[in-house]
């Protein structure tokens, strides 16, 4: 077995152990803080946001109605 061949399947079986061990110890409880942390800051979610963004759309687009219809009304015959 070529030397570079086995360095390799020694860092895989090292990289490995640190996976399973520790380092995923360290993940899950660095998620698990950083999960409470988020909760308590009161942040909105990702479908909130898309929620709101569709209103918002929804209500630029009667406003621009509105604007449209409010110069119509303008722009028609004036009575003196």
């Amino acid at each position: 077995m070529p030397p570079s061949r086995t360095i390799e399947e020694f860092s895989a079986k090292i990289s490995e152990i640190l996976a399973a061990g520790p380092v995923a110890d360290m993940q899950k409880n660095l998620r698990a803080i950083l999960s409470a942390a988020f909760a308590k800051l009161d942040l909105a979610t990702r479908e909130e946001l898309e929620v709101q963004a569709k209103v918002l759309a929804r209500s630029r687009e009667k406003l621009s109605e509105l604007e449209r219809r409010v110069a119509e009304i303008e722009a028609g015959p004036r009575r003196q």
